[in-house]
């Protein structure tokens, strides 16, 4: 089985955007009220124009994860300006930031399945 072209395509373009936002977020983003942020995942869409960038951060409250996606989308078309002269594309994709809970989802469920096991221990006692 053979992968189409496009989405082939997209996805390499994807993983590019995640790489270069990554370092560029850093550089670029001067808000102090922004946390230690990290690139999760970048998907574009088929045509290109769009990119659901998606975030996760180090430390905060669900208040500090609101403001940092704010401060992001807010500075998305200087970081799209900064990411047309360093990529190498004909058109650059408008950037939506988005707070990923794919972590905490997953700790949430490590922590429900080891309260299961440590019931089940206890009940074959």
């Amino acid at each position: 089985m053979t992968v189409p072209r496009e989405f082939d395509r997209t996805r390499r373009i994807g993983e590019q955007l995640q790489r270069e936002l990554a370092g560029l977020i850093r550089e670029e983003v001067k808000d102090p009220r922004l946390g230690l942020v990290t690139v999760v995942d970048a998907r574009v869409s088929r045509d290109l124009s769009h990119a659901r960038i998606f975030v996760t951060l180090l430390s905060g409250d669900a208040e500090a994860r609101r403001t940092s996606v704010e401060i992001l989308n807010r500075s998305a078309g200087i970081l799209r300006g900064v990411l047309g002269r360093r990529m190498r594309l004909r058109t650059v994709p408008k950037l939506r930031f988005e707070y990923d809970t794919s972590v905490e989802q997953g700790a949430e469920l490590s922590a429900l399945i080891d309260a299961a096991v440590a019931s089940d221990r206890k009940l074959h006692r």
